[in-house]
């Protein structure tokens, strides 16, 4: 286990082991995206009081999710950073923080596309939709510290306090239809009694949950091996990396 703890820390290794990965991990989220996709538009009933708008849940639902679960990833890898001085941790943080941005945009934007025929308008402050703003906001702070430092030991520290502080809206996001008065429906997937989804809804949408999943998997993982470049650039393994590929 510390063996495997230790190669994670090592460039080379980490590097070749995502490469790896990816070459049986991309064709697999790309079948299971587009599977989830035809299966969630085009084989299942419209619902009784949405008809077909209600479609967009197989994008909304799934990169909201997955955002969430992003930024846990984010906070764990801050926290390994700050504890253990873990260089790929800190790389592995900056690599999700754009996207977990991106797919935190996505989630409010097919939000508010879902909400303009539901309940009559685009945009509203409930504590839902507030608190996935302000998350979106803090994987962009964590973004701009990394840019807005020159030293990446101290914009690494400062990075890691951010997603650790910000952690504290995670459960606020997910509780807050039940804390607060809110237009946004209660959660249709439960792991503890019945789920108020219909199962030819649902496991289409479990399928795309699954495929964001992947997808945010390679995305980090491109991430890291372009960010790993980029800092061992004048390394003579990637120097050799380089004249191999030439």
């Amino acid at each position: 286990m510390w063996s495997f703890f230790h190669k994670l820390g090592s460039p080379p290794w980490l590097y070749g082991i995502a490469g790896t990965i990816l070459r049986y991990l991309l064709p697999v989220t790309l079948l299971a995206l587009v599977a989830g996709m035809v299966w969630g538009v085009l084989f299942t009933a419209p619902d009784f009081r949405q008809g077909n708008s209600y479609r967009i849940i197989y994008i909304h639902v799934p990169a909201a999710v997955v955002a969430l679960a992003g930024y846990y990833v984010m906070a764990i890898a801050g926290a390994v950073s700050l504890i253990w001085k873990m260089k790929m941790a800190d790389i592995a943080m900056k690599s999700c923080a754009p996207i977990g941005a991106a797919l935190t945009f996505v989630a409010l934007v097919t939000g508010a596309i879902w909400g303009k025929p539901t309940w009559g308008t685009w945009w509203v402050w409930d504590a839902r939709i507030t608190s996935m703003l302000i998350l979106l906001f803090l994987y962009l702070g964590v973004v701009a510290l990394y840019e807005a430092y020159d030293n990446k030991e101290a914009a690494g520290k400062a990075c890691a306090v951010l997603s650790l502080v910000g952690t504290v809206n995670i459960p606020i996001i997910y509780k807050s239809v039940d804390w607060w008065y809110s237009l946004h429906q209660p959660a249709s997937i439960k792991f503890t009694g019945e789920s108020s989804i219909d199962p030819s809804m649902l496991y289409p949408l479990l399928l795309m949950i699954t495929a964001f999943y992947l997808l945010f998997t390679c995305a980090l993982l491109m991430n890291m091996r372009a960010e790993i470049l980029q800092r061992e650039r004048r390394t003579k393994w990637v120097r050799k990396l380089v004249e191999e590929s030439a």
